[in-house]
């Protein structure tokens, strides 16, 4: 096992703490935080870099740091060693940071939260782990920086409804002697009401068919799939959609990578609305959320392909995946100029980057993080944008 010994600098955005090494080398260190001196175990060694897992405090332990409440919280939710309002400033933080390496020193309001930072999850996916000694089945968690898995017997962040379930179904396969490898992962999820829907993914089978849920935000009732994609953390998700709302002023709203519709059709089904999503399976939930929405138009295409919905007195929503937007649709928006937009990103990275393209064009209002994921680095921002 290849262990170092490092000083930690800060936390950069991605989740990870940093440290520079006696050669120069960068260190990115899971399980630790700034002014500690740490001795962590090697997960990935590169010529310029490498990354790993603390493994001893030595000296200056954080006085922000707190024992997690997981053993698997490295697999899981991995800034547990933290309190919570240091993980909320850490947020504004970081996020703030995303920004200012694409050249814009912009405003970060402190990060939004509903204050429940455990048992928040509506999905979550189970690794199966097989005991030899037992010949039994558990629940596990692929141990992070490895190929390994963690067995759990417990966890807490997940709706407990989720990890009773999964619970009662790992006694089940027991019960039968099934073997682990035979399963993929079992995926669960559950509604605002505890009602729990999924199932397990044989290994070489289809994915299974699984039984809808729905869940109420603002008012609007929508069904998605437990294996589609519908928002984790809804409590927060709402105060975000109050947010939203409050911005809409135009008529005429386009929502960008719309997904089932959750943004457009709670903020703005009174609109003049317009919905785009290049998911089938998505564009079908979304086709059937917005039933009996006479002003309500769904478009199965790509968001870049949609350029003549883009008009200068609409509100355009964007809410795209990781990557980011595809600069073809920046480039559109930056020649069309609608009067405001509206970006709600899982990834400030790329949301920096986007936005770096628009700022000629629109003033940006303070950034708005919300804590969506607590316990984890993973941040949701809302961006405001005024044409000039």
């Amino acid at each position: 096992m290849n262990k170092e010994t490092a000083i930690i600098e800060k936390l950069v955005p991605g989740g990870q703490a940093l440290a520079t090494l006696a050669d120069g080398k960068k260190a990115f260190i899971w399980g630790a935080m700034p002014g500690e001196t740490v001795e962590f175990e090697l997960t990935k060694n590169k010529k310029t870099y490498c990354e790993g897992v603390a493994i001893r405090i030595i000296a200056d332990p954080s006085e922000h740091r707190v024992t997690p409440k997981d053993d698997c919280y490295l697999s899981t939710s991995p800034w547990q060693i933290m309190d919570f309002n240091y993980e909320l400033q850490q947020k504004s933080e970081l996020t703030r940071e995303c920004f200012r390496q694409n050249h814009l020193n912009l405003d970060v309001l402190p990060t939004i939260t509903d204050g429940k930072d455990y048992f928040y999850r509506n999905k979550m996916e189970y690794s199966l782990y097989w005991d030899h000694d037992t010949a039994k089945i558990h629940l596990a968690f692929h141990k992070r920086g490895s190929h390994g898995k963690q067995p759990i017997t417990q966890s807490s962040i997940e709706r407990p409804e989720i990890f009773a379930r999964a619970s009662q179904i790992v006694d089940q396969l027991n019960a039968r002697h099934a073997e682990a490898r035979t399963y993929q992962s079992l995926l669960l999820r559950c509604n605002q009401q505890g009602k729990v829907s999924g199932d397990l993914f044989v290994n070489g089978q289809p994915h299974p068919i699984m039984a809808n849920l729905s869940d109420e935000l603002l008012g609007q009732n929508y069904t998605y799939s437990p294996n589609g994609f519908f928002q984790i953390n809804l409590p927060v998700y709402e105060l975000a959609l109050q947010a939203i709302a409050k911005e809409i002023h135009t008529e005429k709203v386009l929502d960008l990578y719309a997904g089932v519709g959750s943004i457009g059709l709670s903020v703005a089904r009174d609109k003049d609305l317009t919905l785009v999503e290049v998911n089938g399976a998505a564009y079908q939930e979304m086709q059937n959320n917005a039933q009996n929405l006479p002003n309500t138009t769904c478009i199965l295409d790509k968001s870049e392909n949609v350029a003549s919905y883009i008009t200068p007195d609409c509100t355009v929503i964007l809410d795209p995946p990781r990557a980011g937007c595809e600069a073809s649709l920046i480039h559109t928006i930056n020649e069309v100029q609608p009067e405001k937009l509206i970006y709600l990103s899982c990834n400030p990275v790329t949301q920096a980057r986007d936005l770096a393209m628009l700022a000629e064009t629109y003033q940006i209002a303070p950034l708005q993080p919300f804590n969506f994921f607590p316990h984890t680095p993973h941040i949701e921002n809302l961006a405001i944008l005024t044409r000039k």
